[in-house]
């Protein structure tokens, strides 16, 4: 027979795990993503072909390190808020709009090349609420990274870069600082 105790238990853990597959997961694509736009930034032909191959493994091995480490012994269940799902949507929908806007002021202005930093410090700083959100405090340092990538692509771009580099140092960056925090998730809950 199984008491209330054990199923809340069970379900907690099950939520646990689940949650943090579904964030390593999420995690790895969208590092894809980042990898691929970098990657469209060097101008080397056969490099930029690297630079995807290599993304597209990397992405491909975090999936599945999200699918077998996230089976392993949890360490630390997690304590969502309440309403933590309405706050997630909150918080996602908002870094929606404020690509766009970013995306719009950036062309409206004629520096499109501010689009890369600027999206990735829009990521990054989601990731601070995300945390408490998700009880997954080492979103603290995924934030802390993308907005430091973000920071080192205005750095390059001051120096008179291309917006080509800008591009294959910021998407480089924080593809590097999503994967890191995928396999953590992964892996160290």
């Amino acid at each position: 027979m199984t008491t209330q105790t054990e199923t809340t238990d069970a379900e907690c853990l099950a939520l646990t795990r689940g949650l943090r597959r579904r964030g390593a997961i999420v995690l790895a694509v969208f590092g894809l993503v980042w990898a691929l736009a970098g990657g469209s930034g060097v101008t080397a032909g056969p490099v930029a072909v690297a630079v995807g191959v290599v993304a597209a493994a990397v992405a491909g091995g975090a999936v599945v390190v999200a699918f077998r480490g996230t089976r392993g012994p949890v360490h630390r269940l997690v304590r969502l808020p309440e309403k933590w799902n309405r706050g997630v949507g909150l918080v996602n929908g908002a870094e929606l709009l404020a690509i766009f806007a970013v995306i719009a002021a950036s062309n409206a202005s004629g520096h499109p090349e501010f689009v890369p930093a600027g999206i990735c410090l829009v990521v990054g700083l989601h990731f601070f609420p995300l945390a408490r959100l998700f009880d997954q405090p080492q979103y603290i340092w995924t934030a802390v990274s993308l907005t430091a990538v973000s920071l080192l692509g205005l750095a390059v771009l001051a120096t008179g870069a291309t917006a080509e580099t800008v591009r294959a140092v910021v998407g480089l960056g924080a593809a590097l600082a999503l994967w890191a925090s995928s396999f953590h998730v992964a892996l160290r809950g």
